[in-house]
């Protein structure tokens, strides 16, 4: 079962945000990917932390895709409604700012402002395909660790393609950058899992007479997990 909440690893969210504003405030357009982002609660915190640093016309431009593998997230994603035990780890100022009642007893509702910058996507991590390029920042927490050593190099070696040059990639503290791929990349802060795109990245031909593998599509191991 996926599990997440509001705030998870707030130090390295809150390290990305603040590496990647300056460089955002150039962009016209702001492509965010959280993949694997199970009810929404990532997106969410990643959304308000944005606006933190953002005026309201610069966060406009700000799209976050927020996918999973798990269709039956969509729902909450679009309504933004949690119950009061899933917002309790907010910061009460930020709880106040970016919540309202939801309608229903012991509910609270993500703002509109924040809603809707958050989008939800059916997406296969192992399906090698980015959901776009030209990415300014990617997210991808509680997945990784359940693929086997390959897929996750393909699956970096795919975020490396979809971010656009200067791009930054945030990942679980536990999950190290595999040596394969640290030309690609380089730490922004050694106390935390938050990566600068050095690079385009390439996948890796196969040998002459070798044909290539095949992505593994199945559903269980893009789920997000404990």
């Amino acid at each position: 079962m996926a599990f997440t909440f509001f705030f998870r690893d707030s130090q390295t969210l809150e390290l990305l945000v603040e590496a990647a504003v300056p460089a955002l405030r150039g962009q016209a357009f702001i492509h965010v990917w959280d993949a694997g982002c199970a009810c929404g609660a990532e997106p969410f915190t990643l959304a308000i932390l944005l606006r933190e640093q953002m005026s309201s016309f610069l966060f406009r431009n700000v799209r976050i895709h927020a996918t999973d593998i798990d269709e039956t997230f969509a729902a909450q994603v679009a309504s933004g409604v949690f119950a009061e035990q899933e917002v309790k780890r907010i910061p009460g100022r930020l709880l106040e700012r970016y919540f309202q009642p939801a309608g229903r007893p012991g509910h609270f509702q993500v703002v509109e402002e924040i809603r809707e910058r958050v989008r939800f996507e059916r997406h296969d991590l192992l399906s090698l395909e980015p959901i776009r390029h030209e990415l300014s920042m990617i997210v991808c927490k509680n997945v990784l660790l359940h693929f086997e050593e390959r897929e996750r190099e393909e699956v970096l070696r795919m975020f490396g393609e979809a971010l656009r040059p200067g791009g930054l990639l945030a990942l679980e503290h536990t999950q190290k950058m595999p040596g394969p791929l640290a030309d690609l990349f380089e730490q922004v802060a050694p106390h935390a899992q938050v990566f600068r795109k050095l690079r385009t990245a390439h996948r890796h031909a196969p040998h002459v007479g070798q044909a290539a593998p095949a992505p593994r599509r199945h559903g269980a191991h893009a789920r997000a997990g404990p």
